[in-house]
């Protein structure tokens, strides 16, 4: 059985501009396991050479595989665009099974089953063992009925069967680095990389996130085994820079320390970027060395907010003063900050604008990345604001870096004013300036002006993209009526019971 991996492009500005891709940890860890079981699996990262439509619809027809898989980590808004695919695709080709998969289609696979006949299958939740045991079942056409974890229509009716257990042990399934071989991955100033995960999910209730709902537990890697992988890929592949795609890599400090001391042992020299808590900066602070030891150049702190109120409405279970503190402190072991600022948590006036920026400039991170709320219909926040109206009504554009919400003071022009304001003034800063001309270590030097290229290609872009590009409605559409069918009612709909 031939298996084609499809990786959408993604519309995002920051995917379009920077010039370097990476690869698609979340389908190669698909692909390992089927691999490993005999099937024969190519790769088509329409994403990276950024494919047009009509282009990677050829190209599928012309390999002519007997299953499609579909998947994208901006999952929301790259669903469009796999239904547009997968709909010309079955135009000229009935035979082809087509599966898709990740956050987005989890949550919301009955619509997408109702309104997408193309779409022949859905898995929910992770996916390697799921993934496995459906197409083993396809293969012996035998009835999917008995396969935890998808959905599909039985009968004309969109039918999910009980959730998959999760899976116990993260390194049982091997992850299809082979695949990367036809593409050239790379980021950080053209540097080979690749994507790694040393964690699944995320132990805090952050109403905005629906990540430990997806994950729904936290679980780690084996610290020796996942080092190992890290070496292997820097000694076989020539990888040198690795991003870290967990939600929260070091929630067990003690299971993360052993894997700094065990990747230090090695004496790579290889560049780590990822995403952290602050208050698990501040936890750390005893062994921060290590992390500097390790490789890490550069972490995103999630910070949202600067209100102590806004902080504790959205469950943050973090402190401004941990906070700033974890900025020094990455600062004082030779780590650069980025500090990311949510837009849309309330409706903020141009006051709220301006502490917000005064709180920035005092925090002083190395690099600061503006975002605006994105209202999914399965996380708690939905319950709590899907009275409030919205101006974009294009998913293709629920990216994080366009404004969702309407906001009852500021009309849209003036909120992406201000926030356009807050990013040069950051980043063109006397003190902001010194760091990136003078900065003492020569690859963290690097680091910040090529991010800081990007950075600039990227601001002026979107001053074009908001102007004369992004359309929005005029219309009073609230988000209950955007989602017609909030998650709670999903619940009720059609689900397979084991006998």
């Amino acid at each position: 059985m031939r298996i084609l991996i499809v990786n959408p492009p993604h519309l995002a500005i920051g995917s379009r501009l920077a010039g370097e891709h990476l690869p698609p940890l979340g389908l190669l860890c698909i692909a390992g396991p089927l691999i490993d079981a005999g099937y024969n699996v190519q790769l088509l990262d329409a994403d990276y050479c950024n494919l047009r439509i009509d282009k990677i619809v050829s190209e599928i027809i012309l390999q002519n595989p007997d299953l499609l898989l579909l998947g994208h980590s901006g999952s929301t808004s790259a669903q469009p665009v796999i239904n547009e695919i997968t709909k010309a695709v079955r135009e000229k080709n009935l035979s082809i099974k087509i599966i898709i998969g990740g956050v987005f289609p989890t949550f919301h696979w009955y619509e997408i089953l109702r309104n997408h006949p193309q779409i022949d299958y859905i898995v929910c939740g992770e996916g390697e063992s799921t993934c496995l045991n459906l197409i083993t079942a396809l293969q012996h056409q035998q009835s999917p009925e008995k396969i935890r974890g998808i959905a599909y229509r039985s009968n004309g009716t969109p039918i999910r069967t009980p959730p998959a257990e999760l899976i116990a042990n993260l390194d049982e399934y091997r992850i299809a680095w082979e695949l990367m071989e036809n593409y050239h991955y790379t980021y950080w100033g053209q540097r080979k990389a690749a994507v790694v995960q040393f964690s699944r999910g995320c132990p805090y209730p952050c109403v905005y996130c629906g990540q430990s709902l997806f994950w729904q537990k936290w679980r780690h890697r084996n610290p020796q085994l996942f080092a190992d992988e890290l070496e292997m890929l820097y000694k076989k592949y020539g990888v040198e820079v690795f991003n870290f795609a967990d939600e929260n890599m070091s929630s067990n400090a003690e299971v993360w320390k052993e894997f700094l001391e065990t990747l230090i042992a090695k004496n790579l020299p290889l560049i780590l970027v990822g995403s952290i808590r602050a208050d698990n900066i501040v936890r750390d602070a005893d062994f921060l060395n290590l992390y500097k030891k390790a490789g890490f150049e550069r972490f995103l702190l999630g910070i949202e907010n600067y209100d102590e109120s806004i902080v504790k409405k959205i469950n943050k279970a973090g402190t401004v003063t941990k906070d700033r503190e974890a900025i020094q402190l990455l600062r004082k072991h030779g780590i650069l900050s980025m500090a990311t600022y949510v837009i849309g948590f309330g409706d903020e006036t141009i006051a709220d604008f301006y502490r917000s920026l005064k709180q920035l400039i005092l925090y002083d991170p190395d690099q600061i990345q503006l975002l605006f709320v994105t209202p999914h219909r399965w996380t708690p926040l939905f319950e709590e604001i899907k009275h409030k109206e919205i101006i974009l009504t294009d998913q293709r554009q629920w990216d994080y870096k366009h404004q969702v919400l309407a906001n009852r003071h500021l009309p849209a022009w003036l909120i992406f004013l201000c926030s356009k304001l807050i990013e040069v003034t950051m980043q063109a800063r006397p003190k902001a300036l010194y760091r990136l001309l003078f900065q003492q270590d020569a690859r963290l030097r690097d680091a910040m002006k090529w991010y800081t290229r990007i950075g600039k290609r990227v601001w002026f872009s979107e001053w074009y993209q908001f102007f004369f590009v992004t359309k929005l409605t005029k219309e009073k559409i609230t988000l209950a009526d955007f989602w017609a069918e909030p998650e709670s009612q999903n619940e009720t709909l059609p689900i397979l019971h084991e006998n």
